[in-house]
């Protein structure tokens, strides 16, 4: 793929630039908690939508900037470069829910939900994950059944991030028992503060919640409210999964850049073994295979820029990438808690850097599940890519 940029994109990348320089506090540093930074988000998140920054992606007759591929790599990267923060509490809104929206809704539906998500005004959750149903989407069993002019759904979803703080839900179901079960699914628009939902959050292991449980319980949701046709929900959350990864997924590299940065700063004052860990061996070791593991990622971004640019959405370049940085991120959140040593026991403003090794390990086991855990990702590679069989188990054959 040609690396260069037109003159044209730099011009933007200038204009990304100033904006986030105007925007964007000189002393800026991530909250730590969940409540300060649901707070900073809402605001910060109304600033980007009021400049066009939130909606990027979003063709221009929905509100957006309707920018280019390479467009929308070039904010991604100042914004990484910058540690200016990403959107975060209306991720699914603006990334997944409305895309899903105006490819698959109606008229109405495009006019009612899209403009409240890119104004920021109305926040979403996704609706997937379930107890019994694993990794495994198509065995959904939250029901929505069909009664005269409405739905009535009762079930249970789960890792639902933000429902307790969200306006919708974009919700898929089983719509019709009988159906094979990845032919019965369909998607439901629903009002998060209809009667019968009950979110309860999930404390996490970093002591905040940002995740739910959520309880449906005969709750009411008009049949105006299904998204696209019954049954078509398979194909619809394929929509919605396809925009979870892309050009944002180039910037990655840069911010845990960032990080590395920070560790080697931390590692050129702190003592193992009477050294700076910069001049320890092993540790000397590990960094230099901390920016190997980096320059790994950037290329295979690049490689799933280029699918996305000929097929027009990541093949299985994205399940590639996906598994390769949910476990680097680990390595490196781990390397930053033995560089810092001792005060890795720390919490707070008395740990180094104010806690975020500890608190961006125990993240860490998150990202191996959240976006499609490492399990389905292995076996998408094992049978896409590598075309081994499915649903076999290796065993080794009876010695005569």
């Amino acid at each position: 793929m040609e690396l260069a940029f037109t003159a044209e994109e730099n011009a933007f990348r200038e204009e990304v630039r100033a904006w986030i320089k105007e925007n964007l506090p000189p002393d800026f540093k991530e909250p730590r908690s969940f409540e300060e930074r649901l707070a900073f988000s809402r605001a910060w998140e109304k600033k980007l939508s009021a400049s066009g920054w939130a909606g990027i992606a979003w063709p221009k007759e929905y509100g957006g900037r309707g920018a280019t591929l390479m467009e929308q790599i070039i904010f991604h990267e100042e914004m990484a470069r910058a540690r200016a923060p990403q959107i975060f509490i209306n991720f699914v809104g603006i990334n997944l829910a409305g895309p899903t929206i105006r490819i698959h809704g109606t008229e109405e539906q495009r006019k009612r939900y899209l403009p409240p998500i890119l104004s920021m005004e109305e926040i979403w959750c996704q609706g997937f994950s379930e107890p019994n149903a694993g990794s495994d989407l198509a065995n959904v069993q939250t029901r929505a059944d069909l009664r005269d002019d409405h739905f009535v759904v009762n079930g249970q979803k789960i890792w639902t991030s933000f429902a307790h703080v969200a306006d919708w839900c974009l919700l898929l179901c089983r719509t019709d028992q009988s159906a094979a079960k990845h032919k019965g699914l369909s998607y439901l628009l629903v009002d998060m503060k209809s009667p019968g939902i009950d979110p309860r959050p999930l404390k996490q292991i970093t002591g905040e919640a940002e995740f739910n449980e959520v309880f449906f319980t005969d709750c009411v949701v008009p049949r105006e409210n299904l998204l696209g046709e019954l049954g078509m929900g398979w194909t619809y959350a394929n929509t919605t999964l396809s925009h979870e990864r892309g050009p944002a997924f180039l910037a990655h590299q840069i911010r845990y850049r960032n990080t590395l940065l920070d560790l080697v700063s931390a590692a050129k004052t702190t003592l193992h073994d009477g050294v700076p860990a910069t001049e320890h061996p092993a540790y000397r070791q590990k960094l230099a295979a901390a920016y190997a593991e980096l320059e790994i990622m950037r290329y295979l971004g690049l490689r799933m820029v280029t699918s996305i640019m000929r097929n027009g959405r990541p093949g299985t370049e994205g399940s590639v990438s996906k598994l390769y940085w949910s476990h680097m991120v680990r390595r490196m959140q781990e390397l930053g808690l033995g560089v810092t040593g001792a005060s890795a026991m720390l919490d707070g403003e008395d740990a180094a850097n104010h806690g975020s090794w500890q608190r961006g390990y125990m993240m860490s086991f998150a990202q191996t599940i959240a976006a499609g855990s490492s399990e389905i990702q292995k076996n998408i590679i094992s049978e896409r890519v590598l075309g081994m069989p499915r649903g076999e188990v290796w065993a080794p054959k009876e010695r005569v």
